[in-house]
């Protein structure tokens, strides 16, 4: 897989860390309003509310985890758990995807045709296209060129990273900010109430499920006109267990002293 797919996988999920644990922070609480559509987050201020979402999250076992952003083509379709086993693909765009599944130790990678026509040069992305047409490569989480893989498939390490982390004495003490509460809404069929956090330059909102467990399903950012929107589902269900047919896989290795290794 390429060397920046990879990295922007990582760089991915580590964004959602932060745009979690930077809408739950702690800040000075908001009046609650009362309103009767928001079920019983009616009676909680905007950062009680946040705070369940975080919580919720926190105790999740597996969910699937949607990103796109106006500032790059990249999108992730993952569904990930405390296992480490994931399943769903990265888009580039234009430049093709590549489905991804992994067991355990194992990887699966299934490039397109377009994945591989842009990532090596003239008939070299056009023989690896037709050569790798509808197989996947195989390999573990031991070749380093796989290892970048296992900590955006795992939901455990992406939990650590959203978990309030003790103060730093030593550190400045961050600037006050004020979260409040938006009007609630619907999210992909579930009613969601907005929680908003407004810096001077930038827009951060987590919409919290109003019913039953207060799970974050959807997170926004706008930043100096980009916009960047994670989309949290399948809370608790299982990562898809099917593996590829050894039959219809080649092993990673065969990339391996190629030509085209640095870029693929």
């Amino acid at each position: 897989m390429p060397r920046k797919c990879r990295t922007f996988t990582a760089l991915t999920c580590g964004a959602v860390a932060a745009t979690v644990a930077a809408v739950c922070a702690a800040g000075p609480a908001t009046p609650a309003d009362g309103s009767g559509d928001e079920g019983d987050l009616a009676h909680e201020s905007a950062q009680q509310v946040a705070g369940d979402a975080l919580h919720a999250l926190l105790g999740a076992k597996s969910l699937r985890l949607r990103t796109e952003s106006s500032a790059d083509a990249t999108k992730l379709d993952l569904t990930l758990d405390r296992a480490g086993n994931c399943a769903g693909n990265i888009s580039k765009g234009p430049l093709g995807l590549v489905d991804l599944i992994k067991r355990g130790k194992d990887v699966w990678l299934k490039p397109d045709a377009a994945f591989w026509k842009s990532q090596l040069p003239g008939d070299e992305g056009n023989t690896a296209a037709r050569t790798y047409r509808d197989r996947y490569l195989h390999g573990t989480t031991d070749d380093d060129f796989l290892k970048g893989l296992a900590t955006a498939c795992d939901l455990t390490a992406f939990q650590k990273s959203v978990a309030p982390q003790p103060a730093d004495p030593q550190a400045p003490p961050a600037p006050s900010v004020t979260l409040t509460k938006g009007r609630p809404t619907t999210q992909e069929g579930t009613r969601v109430l907005p929680v908003v956090k407004k810096t001077k330059d930038a827009t951060q909102t987590v919409y919290v499920a109003i019913e039953g467990t207060h799970y974050p399903r959807k997170l926004t950012t706008e930043v100096d006109g980009e916009t960047g929107t994670v989309l949290l589902s399948n809370y608790d269900q299982p990562v898809p267990s099917h593996t590829p047919d050894p039959a219809k896989t080649a092993d990673i290795s065969v990339l391996e002293g190629g030509g085209g290794q640095q870029s693929v």
